[in-house]
């Protein structure tokens, strides 16, 4: 019997199955370019089936794009709400994956699943407080309160805060609902808009001080003991730097000289040590919850 895991983004889809007892061992992997529900199901349900039919599926984790309902009460969950990505708005995810069969199943949003992986194997193992931020085709924000995750009534939606502009930037935002929040502004479809290239030279300064904002919102709400920064922008070279820099500025020395967010070299802001591996592992970590 095998666990599988599927973690759906906004440009590719990845599926994994790993031995009940050895988790994040993966056995067999595919990727999946994300186009519309019907072809990007299809192709999930076929990983699905096949690993069912050869070993038999105990559980499956999914962390999808959202948002998402996470509530196993709402009559919606699983479904994928008001997502910006074309086609996919008010998707049954959970009645379309008939992959599944019988084995049971749970829903997270992705930057959720991510933020389990590091918690099981990465930059926030061992910690009870902890968030995963991602930079990517969207901004999301998986939170960690006491050793469990903010889920099930509701997901963080931070990527929609808004945010105090940077002097130098006077670009319009591109949020559909917002304009000009952290997603509206700092996002990689947003940067590409912007400048037509990824972040570069002085642009990181404008990136780096919106997501720093985020930074702080996220240490003044839940007081993580480590932020985790993902997604396609947060590789930006040097984005990083910036981010902790203009978060200590921003916090002003409120929470003390020696709390870590202070300090730009504590590593208190830190990139994921699984990369781009972080949310499979985290819904393979979902999956065996479902046993334990």
């Amino acid at each position: 019997m095998v666990l599988a895991a599927v973690e759906t983004g906004g440009t590719k889809v990845f599926c994994a199955v790993a031995e009940r007892d050895n988790p994040h061992e993966l056995v067999d992997t595919v990727r999946i370019p994300t186009r519309g529900p019907e072809e990007t199901i299809s192709h999930i349900n076929a990983f699905l089936r096949k690993h069912d039919e050869m070993s038999g599926v105990d559980a499956v984790g999914v962390a999808t794009f959202g948002p998402v309902d996470t509530d196993p009460q709402s009559s919606r969950y699983g479904w994928v709400l008001q997502s910006p990505k074309p086609g996919w708005q008010n998707v049954d995810l959970h009645a379309c994956l008939d992959g599944l069969g019988a084995a049971p199943s749970a829903f997270i949003t992705d930057v959720s699943g991510s933020l389990l992986g590091e918690h099981a194997l990465g930059s926030a193992r061992g910690m009870n407080n902890a968030c995963y931020a991602t930079i990517g085709t969207g901004v999301g924000v998986g939170i960690l309160v006491e050793g469990r995750l903010i889920s099930g009534h509701g997901t963080p939606e931070l990527g929609h805060v808004p945010v105090r502009r940077h002097p130098h930037d006077d670009f319009p935002g591109l949020c559909v609902y917002h304009g000009d929040c952290l997603e509206g502004l700092a996002s990689g479809p947003a940067v590409l808009a912007r400048w037509g290239h990824p972040a570069q030279g002085q642009d990181i300064d404008i990136i780096g001080y919106y997501i720093a904002q985020l930074v702080v919102v996220g240490v003044l709400a839940v007081a993580p003991q480590r932020l985790v920064l993902g997604g396609g922008v947060s590789k930006t070279p040097g984005l990083i730097e910036n981010v902790r820099a203009h978060a200590a500025q921003l916090l002003a020395g409120y929470l003390g000289a020696d709390h870590p967010a202070q300090d730009p070299a504590s590593g208190f802001v830190t990139p994921p040590a699984l990369g781009d591996f972080a949310g499979i592992h985290g819904a393979l970590e979902l999956a065996q919850s479902l046993l334990d």
